[in-house]
């Protein structure tokens, strides 16, 4: 894995932004606003709902290879492309820099019809601006690429470009498609760093990974008849005192430090109110920016559910209660150092476009190479969205360009720079 740092830029990105390879292709993000919006409408009319990704990673590659990129889907079912052609399995033996974004949407449209652009413009229905609007900019840049790039002096700064569409970064996908790629050796050592596109917004730049710890607690009994087996341990009281117990017995303060929260967002179980249940759930979520705090909660909970499973038991003249406790989803905390010069050129792009930034913490696919010491962050694609996980998300185009040339004029600072990172 890259557990060095990037040298610095060697051109800044006013420099580069006038070059052969970059001058052209900026342009054309402005000229070809309509295209890009007519791809974007397009694409989020395919659903992607997590775990159902297939549909849209086909279309996603048959566009690309439209576009005159060679694309294909791995075993994971996320989409990569590049330039120049695999030779089997493997690209070509070169430092590159992957440039991601998730093709999942925690909502997916039922028809066609429920993505659709209202009368003041915007796009309008679920997936829209998270992640429809990154990954109409992978394939935006797809095709400026091919459209402007001279082959004789671009050949070799574009053809380490790797685009990937991933699959499993909403939800319980646990960020699985980005993980598949982290875990080939043979690719993820020679990706010197991830720019992750989620979003619309420019005005932040995720720098620190937010960590995650998900889990499903179940207590399992006999069940029965609330009058005739009473008496029988019931998996309901035993799973609320389990929960009660967890989150009064370690009350999380919203402002200690390093920050942390605790979230009970599910809790089912039970078929009537005159019938023992044999079977309640609940699905909690743990966050934190420190890895060590959330643990520690980890194994507050267990020994939340271990107690509550004993006093159940303990009370219970009939048939006992099993308690189980399973990990869903683990997101790894981390950073990228301060004095990273990815922050750097961010910084230096930034000040070239007139983009105001700050720099945040989230969870997203960027996690997971930041953990094993990559260099990444996660920016918005341009223009401006919201309503995020709803059947109300919408996007708004204006601006776009602006996103989609701070994503190139970086990319193409991070290629320039082909520093042994």
């Amino acid at each position: 894995m890259v557990t060095g740092k990037p040298s610095l830029a060697t051109v800044t990105a006013g420099e580069l932004s006038g070059s052969p390879e970059m001058r052209d292709v900026l342009r054309w993000f402005t000229r070809e606003k309509q295209w890009v919006n007519d791809i974007h409408l397009r694409l989020c009319r395919v659903p992607a709902p997590t775990f159902l990704e297939r549909e849209r990673a086909e279309w996603f590659a048959a566009q690309l290879r439209l576009i005159g990129w060679h694309a294909w889907i791995d075993a994971a079912g996320n989409v990569l492309s590049s330039l120049e052609p695999p030779s089997g399995d493997r690209l070509p033996a070169s430092t590159l820099v992957a440039l991601t974004a998730h093709l999942d949407t925690v909502l997916a449209p039922r028809t066609k019809e429920d993505i659709y652009i209202d009368r003041d413009g915007d796009m309008q229905g679920p997936g829209v601006s998270d992640n429809g609007a990154g990954l109409a900019a992978l394939l935006a840049i797809a095709k400026a690429i091919k459209a402007t790039a001279d082959p004789a002096t671009c050949a070799d700064l574009w053809s380490r470009l790797l685009l990937i569409a991933n699959v499993g970064e909403e939800g319980e996908g646990n960020l699985c498609g980005i993980r598949h790629v982290c875990a080939q050796p043979e690719l993820v050592e020679r990706i010197r760093a991830f720019l992750v596109l989620d979003g619309a917004a420019t005005d932040h730049v995720t720098v620190q990974a937010l960590g995650s710890r998900r889990f499903e607690v179940s207590f399992t009994g006999a069940g029965g008849h609330s009058w005739s087996d009473f008496g029988v341990a019931n998996p309901v009281h035993a799973l609320n005192r389990s929960m009660t117990s967890f989150i009064d017995d370690k009350p999380v303060d919203p402002r200690s430090s390093p920050k942390v929260s605790v979230n009970v967002g599910l809790i089912e179980g039970g078929t009537g109110i005159n019938a023992i249940p044999s079977v309640a759930r609940a699905k909690i979520d743990i966050r934190s920016e420190d890895n060590d705090r959330m643990e520690e909660l980890v194994q507050a909970l267990r020994s939340s559910v271990a107690f509550s499973e004993k006093t159940e038991n303990a009370r219970a003249t009939g048939a006992k209660v099993t308690a189980r406790v399973r990990e869903i989803g683990s997101r790894p905390a981390a950073a990228l150092p301060a004095d990273s010069p990815l922050i750097a050129m961010i910084r230096s792009v930034d000040s070239h476009l007139g983009i105001r930034s700050r720099l945040d913490c989230a969870s997203t696919d960027a996690n997971i190479p930041l953990s094993l010491g990559i260099p990444a962050v996660s920016i918005g694609a341009g223009g401006k969205g919201g309503g995020a996980h709803t059947i109300s998300e919408w996007y708004r185009s204006n601006g776009r360009d602006l996103g989609l040339k701070r994503v190139m004029l970086l990319a193409g600072l991070l290629l320039r720079d082909n520093g042994n990172a």
